[in-house]
């Protein structure tokens, strides 16, 4: 008995120590989700006690075409930002990861730009992608280029502008591949320098199966990032200008919930998005046992 008494008191210390995080996780993380989930079963203004309607926000969502373009552009968007973005982070991390003269200075040039607020790097894109005053342009004209694009403005050139955007916050997906590439064995170079391999055949043999759960970390966490992009669009690109050829998932669901005030409307839209990122992390897990090589394994 007095074994048990001890280790209940355990328990309940335990549970102390823990309940301010057991309070915030159940009233700003669960419950949230719970309600959520029941508005999106229900015709909700916010204004009004919500009206519990089943699948109707489901059905007018597959009946919605600016709900499917806007999945086409975040889809779009995703391609094209999502492998480019891998690509260069690895690339950058490579060079960084090389033992040259003052590369802490460039490992803090590179890291600096993700941790700049999101609205403030947004305004720098916005002047530098001015199409009369914008450094890009004033740069392409000095270069000789007449008639340079008018980026924001097109419906051709919004999309890779943003993409070019994107860009910009690598450093932490750059800080993450450099931890990986100096934890590969030095071993591993040597025996390739033995063997005669090229400087490309231990990338692609050593470095990249190496760091492949690297890689994985970060095409689960990419997935995640670019289909629930918000900020950068909302503010470069109101409404999704122009005619909604850049107007994300993300934006228009916040629209439906605070400008609408469709709230049963914009959370069923949430649980979709769910879906669909659920869906593409197991697609990319299934896909990580042919490819992912771990330590030991």
């Amino acid at each position: 008995m007095t074994h048990t008494r001890r280790e209940l008191r355990a328990l309940l210390r335990g549970l102390a120590f823990l309940s301010p995080w057991l309070i915030g996780f159940c009233a700003f993380t669960l419950l949230p989700v719970v309600l959520s989930l029941y508005y999106s079963l229900c015709r909700y203004s916010l204004l009004q006690p919500p009206l519990y309607k089943v699948m109707e926000n489901y059905r007018a969502l597959a009946a919605d075409p600016v709900f499917w373009q806007t999945l086409w552009n975040t889809g779009r968007y995703a391609l094209m930002a999502l492998p480019i973005g891998m690509i260069a982070a690895l690339g950058v991390a490579m060079l960084l990861n090389s033992k040259i003269r003052g590369v802490s200075i460039y490992r803090t040039i590179v890291f600096l730009p993700s941790i700049v607020p999101a609205v403030a790097s947004a305004m720098v894109w916005l002047w530098l992608f001015n199409t009369d005053l914008g450094l890009i342009n004033t740069s392409l004209r000095a270069l000789g280029v007449n008639n340079p694009p008018a980026w924001l403005d097109s419906i051709h050139w919004a999309m890779p502008a943003l993409v070019i955007m994107s860009l910009w916050g690598i450093g932490n997906t750059v800080v993450i591949y450099l931890a990986g590439l100096q934890d590969v064995p030095r071993e591993l170079y040597e025996a390739a320098d033995i063997d005669g391999a090229s400087g490309a055949r231990k990338i692609w043999h050593v470095t990249l199966p190496s760091i492949s759960p690297v890689i994985f970390f970060n095409l689960i966490m990419a997935i995640i990032g670019t289909l629930q992009i918000f900020a950068t669009p909302f503010i470069v690109v109101p409404g999704g200008k122009p005619a909604r050829s850049t107007y994300f998932y993300a934006v228009y669901l916040y629209d439906n919930a605070f400008l609408y005030l469709k709230m049963g409307y914009a959370s069923a839209m949430a649980w979709v998005l769910l879906l669909i990122v659920l869906a593409l992390t197991a697609l990319a897990g299934w896909s990580g046992k042919y490819w992912v090589h771990y330590q030991g394994r």
